[in-house]
């Protein structure tokens, strides 16, 4: 097949739909009764917390795209305005599926387990006398009623807020008919600082009650609007456009100009109206006008509002409700009381995560910080946590007299402003902070440490899949690559002063480096594959990844596809290729896993004619990740690591049938296999032999000889 082979728009799945029906496998999860009651509730809450992202980023680019009056047709031939109508088609089921298991469901599970919500109506007198005390001493001091009228403007409210719109009444002004209304609107915004879930006293029978916030908000309303009569009270939230908008070049300070962008992310445009169904329909429409959205911008629910703010249920303390507490191991290479040092210069170590224990990333740091022949410490950081142990490690070396650097991406999506918090420390504690290249995202995982040995200068290297977060680190799948191999340590080098000086990149042979000669490169073994199976050779490609997007390469795969190369791809989140298309995919298997922990790592695997090559990376299949990130993809080449990648995790993954989905030729139904074959779950039997792993040996070093290579200083 031709390189340059065109296909239709009917071979594409759209990328919005497929990654509602992504969502829908989360769902899924929260629907299967065979789990743990409160990881149910969780799966709830952060499908939820996944259509608000949705909503933020892609409906509002959609909604952009539909007032521009550029409405062209992606690659799957939908316009802008005929994917929004059928993301709104396809979103009301999901939210009505929401509330339906949620009331009839887990509701009544949860109950059964000593878990209870209650109407405050239905409360005996005694627990609404102590709840009206919590109101008066907890709610109402911080609560701000606002009138609306024409010396009240409607309020600004923020993004995801919580909000009451209250009608209310006043009769009996002298300046009125007997009898006459005057209706009235309220906004009560609920600060942040309440729990939207509020505990009452424990019961003699044990059993944990709760009511929602806003319920006991508008049970007391009239409190907040003395001398009118409340009518009504109902809850709503507004959802905005939550992108940032930077011009890279034209900021003059990228810091200070997304601290300025952060703080208008609250008041962007409004996307979506989630309201009480309760509210009448002429109370709707008034905020409709007023946040200047359409019906099809609307979303009736029940309570509560925001799943999401019911994810603290999911943390009481019954464990029997919860998935068995998994606690990692530490790499069987790294165990016991060895150098890291010294087990990186004799052999490449491979790490798996959460199996793996994230803290040997932590102690590499750390000792890094402290080990006086250390000389220099640069990393890439994209995401960290709130509290990250490695960044005060960083701060520790450059305090320690260590030349240090940190690439940080103030771009990252929703932790920008931990990013630039974690900036400023670092800067003031004399680290060299760089904010990345310029219309670009720094969205690559690298760590490279400069050391003296006694036997010359070395580069120590950690190239992973995952963030450095600790906490994600537990909950996400990723494969870190420990290595001192000068080939790959020296390309690390070259791009890190790259990135660092602003030039170009000029590639390498071992890396494969977005935005520079990613996607060329990976084309280009797609390709080799595809002239493998015209010539009767070995071929066969597996990829694990988050997302597949990119038309080009679904190109490449489908015409490796009809040339005869088996083509096995693991896409947790959105694909827009479409397999099993006679003539066009029949070669092509799709499967999406959707597990206890997010499936993050990415893992690219080709044959070559049975000369193997594996990789590992940063990088999706998408356009962003190919052309408008930094994103690093590495060899594993040690042939021990890459036979176990081969044919232990990539084989487990692929022989999953109890979490796995398959995906159909209509692009939008997945289906679990429903064979009566031994069920294989992927993360457990991974989790098993981490469990195995624990009771290894320290493993023995053997110590061959060491090859010097000589460094240019300017490569330190």
């Amino acid at each position: 097949m031709s390189p340059e082979t065109t296909y239709l728009p009917e071979h594409f799945t759209n990328r919005e739909l497929s990654w509602l029906q992504f969502n829908a496998r989360v769902m899924e999860e929260a629907q299967d009764r065979t789990l743990p009651l409160l990881e149910r509730l969780k799966f709830l809450c952060i499908t939820s917390s996944n259509l608000d992202e949705f909503f933020e980023i892609r409906v509002a680019g959609l909604k952009q795209i539909i007032q521009s009056k550029s409405n062209d047709p992606g690659s799957d031939g939908l316009s802008s305005s005929e994917t929004f109508n059928a993301v709104h088609d396809r979103v009301a089921k999901l939210v009505e599926a929401q509330y339906h298991l949620w009331k009839h469901d887990l509701l009544p599970a949860l109950e059964q387990n000593g878990i209870r919500f209650h109407d405050i109506a239905n409360l005996p007198q005694e627990s609404k006398n102590w709840l009206e005390e919590y109101f008066v001493k907890e709610c109402y001091p911080v609560l701000t009623p606002l009138a609306i009228d024409p010396s009240h403007p409607f309020p600004q409210l923020l993004n995801k807020s919580l909000n009451l719109i209250v009608l209310l009444e006043k009769t009996g002004a002298a300046d009125h008919h007997e009898g006459e209304q005057e209706l009235r609107y309220g906004i009560v915004q609920v600060p942040r600082v309440l729990n939207r879930v509020v505990s009452l006293p424990a019961s003699e029978d044990k059993t944990q009650n709760f009511v929602y916030l806003s319920s006991l908000i508008s049970a007391h309303t009239d409190k907040l609007f003395p001398g009118l009569k409340v009518l009504g009270s109902y809850a709503f939230r507004i959802t905005r456009n939550s992108d940032l908008y930077i011009d890279d070049e034209e900021a003059q300070n990228l810091l200070r100009t997304i601290e300025e962008e952060l703080r208008k992310r609250n008041r962007g445009n409004a996307v979506r109206l989630e309201i009480s169904k309760r509210c009448p329909e002429f109370v709707q429409q008034f905020l409709l006008e007023k946040f200047k959205l359409d019906h099809d911008d609307l979303y009736q629910v029940d309570d509560p509002i925001n799943f999401l703010r019911l994810m603290p249920i999911t943390e009481l303390d019954k464990p029997h409700l919860k998935f068995k507490t998994f606690a990692p191991a530490i790499a069987a290479p790294l165990q016991g009381e060895v150098d890291i040092f010294e087990v990186m210069r004799h052999q490449d170590v491979l790490l798996h995560h959460p199996y793996h224990n994230f803290s040997s990333i932590v102690d590499f740091v750390e000792k890094a910080a402290l080990d006086p022949a250390v000389l220099a410490i640069k990393m890439t950081l994209y995401r960290t946590s709130g509290d990250s142990p490695l960044i005060k490690a960083l701060i520790r070396a450059a305090n320690n007299g260590k030349q240090v650097t940190v690439m940080v991406e103030l771009k990252a999506r929703f932790d920008e402003a931990n990013n630039i918090a974690w900036a400023r420390r670092m800067e003031d504690a004399g680290i060299h902070v760089v904010y990345g290249l310029v219309g670009l995202k720094t969205h690559c995982k690298v760590l490279f440490i400069v050391r003296r040995d006694t036997d010359g200068i070395r580069h120590y290297v950690h190239l992973g899949t995952g963030n450095y977060h600790p906490r994600t680190a537990r909950l996400y799948t990723d494969l870190g690559l420990l290595t001192t191999k000068p080939e790959i340590t020296g390309e690390v080098a070259t791009l890190f002063n790259a990135l660092t000086g602003m030039s170009e990149y000029a590639g390498g042979k071992k890396l494969l480096v977005a935005p520079f000669d990613m996607s060329d490169r990976f084309l280009e073994k797609i390709r080799r594959e595809t002239g493998h199976a015209n010539n009767g050779k070995a071929t066969y490609i597996f990829a694990k990844m988050n997302a597949l997007v990119d038309p080009e390469i679904i190109a490449a795969l489908y015409d490796a596809s009809r040339a005869g190369v088996k083509v096995d791809l693991l896409v947790r989140g959105i694909c827009c290729l479409k397999p099993r298309v006679p003539g066009i995919s029949d070669n092509i298997e799709v499967r999406s896993i959707v597990d206890q922990f997010l499936e993050h790592s990415r893992i690219f695997y080709f044959k070559n004619d049975a000369n193997d090559e594996l990789y590992l990376g940063s990088a999706d299949w998408m356009p962003r990740n190919l052309h408008r990130r930094v994103e690093v993809v590495f060899p594993v080449e040690d042939p021990k690591l890459k036979q176990h990648v081969i044919e232990t995790v990539i084989s487990t993954y692929w022989q999953d049938n109890a979490k796995a989905r398959y995906l159909q030729a209509d692009g939008l139904t997945d289906l679990r296999d429903l064979s009566d074959n031994p069920k294989v779950r992927a993360q457990s039997v991974f989790m098993q032999a981490a469990e195995k792993e624990k009771q290894l040996a320290p493993v023995t070093i053997n110590k061959p000889e060491i090859e010097i290579i000589p460094l240019d200083p300017d490569e330190i």
